[in-house]
């Protein structure tokens, strides 16, 4: 009751100091940033190999495992490594401890999954190596499927009509469809039937492209 007692002494005290509330309240709200995704720190770097047609068990033992060998050997500040192996892709998450420099953490992971590329299987591409952010978590996954279509035909259009579509909205980043067939197209070439008309592989392959 002390409170009431002291406002009803210095009615003018309290209501200058409700209007500075109302006033400095205002003036915060309008600078006060708005993002529906804050940036959160969370020192987390993951890294992404790909390597097509190879089996997850390959995948397991011949990237996987080596990889994270090679991330905890030269990596410090390290709090626990999971992974995730698939066909054709490993996925490594490196969690890091509380306060470490993300900066440096990631330089280090880059240059360690760099230096081994050389001992992974030929002709496997640079991994991508990322730091984990909030706004790059997945909101929503669209799952394509079609009693008509085959498998191909099914990933071509995820991947050429729909991705197109939906790449137009504003703000909007999406991958690459994931699972199904990719089209390949194989052929077998007689270098001497080529010879006699004169082609080169290279011209056959840039004719296929074009198909």
């Amino acid at each position: 009751m002390w409170i009431v007692r002291l406002a009803l002494k210095r009615p003018y005290t309290f209501v200058v100091l409700a209007l500075l509330i109302v006033v400095l309240g205002a003036t915060s709200i309008r600078q006060m940033r708005t993002d529906i995704f804050p940036e959160i720190d969370i020192p987390v770097v993951t890294v992404i190999w790909t390597y097509k047609g190879m089996e997850t068990s390959e995948v397991e033992r011949r990237i996987t495992t080596y990889s994270e060998y090679a991330i905890t050997s030269n990596v410090t500040d390290i709090k626990r490594v999971e992974s995730q192996t698939l066909n054709g892709v490993a996925v490594i998450k490196i969690h890091f401890h509380p306060g470490v420099d993300i900066g440096t953490a990631l330089s280090q992971v880059t240059s360690s999954v760099q230096s081994i590329r050389a001992l992974m299987p030929p002709g496997i591409q640079p991994p991508v190596v990322v730091r984990f952010n909030a706004s790059s978590v997945p909101i929503l996954q669209i799952g394509l499927s079609s009693d008509t279509m085959s498998e191909e035909a099914v990933y071509d259009y995820g991947l050429y009509i729909l991705r197109t579509q939906l790449s137009t909205v504003q703000g909007l980043t999406m991958p690459t469809p994931y699972g199904g067939r990719e089209r390949q197209v194989m052929v077998d070439l007689d270098p001497q039937l080529l010879q006699a008309k004169g082609l080169s592989p290279k011209e056959v392959a840039d004719a296929i492209k074009r198909l």
